[in-house]
């Protein structure tokens, strides 16, 4: 077979596609990167108007409330009264499944929240299992093509039942640890009232002096967790393929509420060379021994949309949706979130997307962005439309300072695997915490998934179980026939 190279799509030959461009081993990303940009940008673009990925959701309204005031780690408004609430627009939604998929099939779910402070508006984007297939962005539109209907015949396969899913996965050793996640019963749901949330990303906590932390999000259900087994989620994908998405709103208008608490573990920045793992690692847990959960509020669920399109189809979130108080790690798979996402939402949405009622802050918006597709705020700036100005007094003006980290960071412009790292570790960790019943289930699905791929592609994953823990590699050996 003749060898063919990548390029970009000008031509222009890639010699590194696994790792983004940042300052030093663990530094930032860099805008300058032009092959993670045009791979991001190009990839954002792929569905109209369907979501490339989270495109099945289902919606709900509510208020969050801070159980004690937060200023320690943040001087986030929203999380300094017990009395204020702060009201939210909540979208739960499958990850790899089009529009018309069941809601009970074999996917990670989307958890996302979006805070209406007074400060702005504040999305906490994750999902309900706390780590992720990869840890850098820049493979991101290379996993979901894995995951996506091949190009060639477009068959709406399930996300993991082909050769092409295994493929990826077994190629890419740090997934190891999302599979044992993904492929326990933690993977099929029929309930977004009893499932968890988590942020996966590490943030950063900023407090009025600018001291920083980092911290780890976590949404647990009032109701608590319940999960289906691989042979429950396949009868109801025929029979009720919907279940999730009518049981929260019909949960809902029945007069319930759906609640959930939010807990968060906090490192300080100065402990995150102590540790054998890279804690901004998005494929990793932080031990809760060592980074206790600590509970931070409630978040209340009592009211359905009214439309569905204009609300949770088109509710937009994005990790680059922050406020003071909350700020970026260097995280390289949240990094390109940050652009990503937003961008998503400009293309799918239009430019003006903020100015949908259910994207819209409650704070006040005023800045010098005008025109673009479906303009319709009224702005009363007259003439001008720029800062500085003097015809219109100066206003809008910048804003006084706020508490902001201002890291030093300088080094060498390198792409870099993330250091400090072990693929199967954790893997290995999660299949023996689990009791043996659950131990059961993983195996079984994921040698009955696995099945379906070609033998070296099964003989590869069978060695990176056989890494993370000896009788898992093992047993799903001895089910493959291998």
């Amino acid at each position: 077979m003749k060898k063919r190279f990548l390029t970009t799509n000008q031509g222009v030959p890639v010699s590194d596609n696994q790792s983004s461009l940042t300052v030093g081993d663990r530094g930032p990303v860099l805008l300058q990167d032009v092959h993670l940009i045009e791979k991001l940008a190009h990839f954002d673009r792929e569905r109209i108007p369907e979501r490339v990925v989270h495109a099945k959701g289902a919606g709900a309204h509510g208020y969050f409330q801070v159980y004690k005031s937060m200023e320690k780690y943040t001087c986030a408004n929203f999380l300094q009264d017990p009395k204020k609430k702060t009201p939210v627009f909540v979208r739960f939604s499958t990850v790899v499944g089009a529009r018309g998929s069941a809601d009970s099939a074999r996917d990670p779910r989307g958890f996302a929240v979006k805070f209406y402070t007074e400060e702005g508006n504040y999305d906490l984007v994750g999902n309900n299992l706390p780590v992720f297939f990869i840890r850098d962005a820049i493979k991101f539109p290379d996993m979901v093509h894995a995951f996506k209907p091949a190009p060639d015949t477009g068959y709406p396969t399930s996300s993991s039942a082909n050769s092409r899913f295994w493929d990826f996965i077994s190629l890419h050793p740090e997934s190891t640890h999302m599979i044992t996640w993904l492929f326990s019963d933690r993977g099929t749901v029929k309930s977004y009232r009893k499932m968890e949330g988590f942020g996966v990303n590490t943030y950063k906590w900023v407090n009025s002096k600018g001291k920083e932390v980092y911290v780890k999000y976590h949404w647990k259900p009032k109701e608590g967790i319940e999960t289906i087994d691989r042979h429950e989620s396949t009868r109801l994908a025929g029979e009720d393929p919907d279940i999730a998405t009518r049981d929260l709103r019909e949960t809902i208008a029945s007069g319930k509420t759906v609640e959930y608490e939010l807990r968060v573990q906090i490192m300080e920045t100065a402990d995150e060379l102590k540790l054998d793992f890279d804690p901004l690692d998005a494929t990793k847990t932080w031990p809760e021994d060592k980074y206790p959960l600590m509970p931070v509020g409630k978040m209340v669920l009592d009211r359905n949309p009214e439309n569905f399109f204009a609300e949770t189809e088109q509710a937009a979130f994005s990790p680059g949706s922050i406020v003071p108080g909350v700020d970026f790690s260097t995280d390289k798979l949240l990094q390109g979130r940050v652009f990503s996402y937003a961008d998503t939402q400009r293309h799918r949405l239009g430019a003006n997307y903020l100015q949908l009622p259910v994207n819209r802050p409650k704070a006040q918006v005023d800045n010098n962005q005008r025109d673009g597709a479906m303009q319709y705020a009224p702005y009363g700036g007259g003439t001008v439309n720029y800062e500085p100005n003097t015809l219109a007094g100066g206003m809008p003006q910048e804003a006084s300072a706020i508490a902001v980290s201002t890291p030093n960071i300088e080094g060498r412009i390198i792409r870099k695997k993330i250091g400090l790292t072990n693929n199967f570790e954790q893997a290995g960790k999660r299949y023996c915490s689990l009791n043996k019943t659950d131990q059961d289930h993983l195996v079984g699905n994921i040698a009955d998934s696995l099945g379906h791929a070609d033998k070296p592609i099964q003989q590869r994953m069978v060695e990176n179980l056989t890494k993370a823990d000896n009788e898992l590699g093992k047993r799903v050996a001895k089910e493959l026939k291998l």
